[in-house]
């Protein structure tokens, strides 16, 4: 029997094409379960924001659609079609901490690493993905800093560089693990103008986030999750305090930011 929660994530998106498809999902890391029951539906031109406290699974839900970690139920379809049948048409941007930074390339280059999949075994990337590479730079305002070592550049710039590197991909679908976190305000500041231009080219955003109090601005889709499916749906709806308690159990700090995000949308 179908929950009401799968119920309601399905009317909501009636009659939309949906990007991503998530039943009965569990993860279970040395046979401890981490992530219970996902289900859930996401209409495509969508930024989702994935939410939730510390070790909620906010990541591992990301890893476990791309097939970084393994299920121990359950399936994901995006598009219609497993993961592995769409991987051209996904991009994932890891958190940041996960990267090797001191490997000896630039910007540029580590930007050009996007276009490869489309290229297949036997090309090589020429001038035409270089130019490419160099427009997805100047998308996350970077132009300037293209010929840099990856390691010559701050937190946030190296941010934006993998950012640019899922752009170079142009997929249909981006995943990416906590993108804000740690960046300085221009940098957050370009990174949102850069969401929002994908969602305007019809793309669907999956964005782990920790910020309650920029949830609702940032996002037109949420999925509130602490080890299992709390809710899933369009913000105005979904976004409530209600949820939000649900979700993380009284936890008088993030429950009075996210009391201020929802008065702040709700008329005076």
């Amino acid at each position: 029997m179908r929950s009401h929660l799968a119920e309601a994530q399905q009317a909501a998106s009636t009659d939309l094409t949906t990007a991503l498809e998530v039943h009965d999902m569990t993860v279970a890391y040395r046979r401890k379960p981490v992530l219970w029951d996902i289900d859930l539906t996401v209409p495509e031109g969508q930024l989702v924001g994935i939410v939730g406290p510390n070790g909620a699974g906010k990541s591992t839900l990301i890893k476990a659609i791309l097939g970084l970690v393994p299920l121990a139920s359950g399936k994901v379809e995006i598009y219609g079609k497993p993961y592995r049948a769409q991987r051209r048409i996904v991009g994932y941007v890891p958190q940041r901490e996960t990267v090797d930074w001191d490997f000896p390339v630039t910007a540029i280059d580590v930007v050009q690493m996007g276009t490869y999949g489309r290229l297949g075994w036997f090309r090589r990337p020429g001038h035409r993905e270089r130019e490419f590479a160099r427009q997805c730079l100047d998308q996350v305002e970077l132009a300037d800093f293209a010929d840099r070592q990856i390691r010559q550049l701050s937190g946030g710039q190296q941010q934006r560089v993998f950012l640019a590197r899922a752009l170079a991909q142009d997929a249909k679908v981006y995943f990416m693990d906590e993108p804000f976190a740690g960046v300085d305000a221009a940098t957050e500041a370009a990174i949102l103008r850069m969401l929002q231009n994908l969602r305007s080219a019809g793309k669907t955003v999956f964005v782990v986030h920790h910020d309650l109090q920029t949830t609702e601005e940032y996002f037109d889709w949420v999925i509130l999750l602490n080890m299992r499916l709390l809710a899933c749906g369009p913000m105005e709806s979904t976004f409530t305090t209600q949820n939000l308690q649900r979700t993380y159990g009284g936890r008088l700090t993030i429950l009075d930011q996210a009391a201020e995000a929802v008065r702040r949308r709700s008329p005076e």
